[in-house]
This record gives C-alpha cells, sequence and structure tokens, in this order.
C-alpha cells in the first residue's frame, strides 16, 4: 500500500550567472558624474570676461602665450601668479623662447582700462605685437549712447 511517492524533487540549481544590471548602472552614474564635473576642473582661474558678438575662432593657433588680469589686480601668466615688479622680466624671456607666439589676453570686465593699456604697452616693449582679446561668446553688442 503505497501512500505517496517517494521520489524527491529537485532542489532549484543556484544562478551561476552574474547579475549585470546593478554593475551597469554604477557604471552609468560614474560616466554622469565625469561628464559634469570634468569641464569645471579645467578652468582653474575664474573671470568674468566681456561678452562679444562675434563667430568663434575654428582654427588652433600652434603657439600662443596665455595672460589673464583678475579682478583684484592679480597677474597670471598662464596659470601662475606674476608680481607686478616680475611682469617685464617674464615678458621678455617668453618674447626670446616664442618670437612669434600670440599673447592672448583675458581681461576680467572689472579691471581698468588703463591697467589692460599698461600691459599692452610692456607686451609691445619686449617685441610682442600679435595681441588677441579673449572674450565669452554670444554677447550683444553694446549699443552707442546717443
Amino acid at each position: 500500500m503505497a501512500f505517496g511517492r517517494l521520489e524527491r524533487t529537485r532542489a532549484p540549481q543556484p544562478m551561476s550567472d552574474i547579475n549585470m544590471t546593478p554593475l551597469i548602472d554604477v557604471m552609468l552614474v560614474l560616466l554622469v558624474i565625469f561628464m559634469i564635473t570634468a569641464p569645471l576642473m579645467t578652468a582653474s582661474l575664474k573671470l568674468d570676461l566681456p561678452k562679444a558678438d562675434a563667430p568663434a575662432v575654428t582654427e588652433a593657433t600652434p603657439a600662443f602665450i596665455a595672460l589673464a588680469l583678475a579682478a583684484d589686480g592679480a597677474s597670471y601668466l598662464g596659470e601662475e601668479k606674476i608680481l607686478p615688479t616680475q611682469m617685464a622680466a617674464r615678458l621678455a624671456d617668453k618674447a626670446r623662447q616664442m618670437p612669434d607666439a600670440e599673447v592672448q589676453l583675458r581681461a576680467d570686465r572689472a579691471v581698468p582700462y588703463g591697467r589692460v593699456a599698461e600691459l599692452i604697452g610692456q607686451l609691445q616693449k619686449v617685441g610682442l605685437n600679435r595681441i588677441a582679446f579673449v572674450a565669452e561668446p554670444g554677447g550683444v553688442a553694446a549699443s552707442a549712447a546717443p
């Protein structure tokens, strides 16, 4: 007399595959974080550049000297802060190293015009005559007062 079966049911087999969904989710979140933070890490010097309504430059200048004037009166040659007493000597060294280089001048909107004019005079004195003024694209040209 048999009251039931004597067969054992098979237990479910453990899954041997790795679940890729959480891994992909984490990778996508990291990708978004890097995409957002990468442009913020490139500019260490914060300047309020004037806006100009001009087309963007498509050609890259091969050799240039980056020069910046901050609103607090500080001068920067590349990313290095330079004292006003060192400016003439450093510009003369750069002019000897790269005589045909273009100077890309970034001046904060709050910098007085007289300071910019003095700097242009120093540049021309050491022989750097190719000066480009860097501005933010997309500005509206100021209309002349009547």
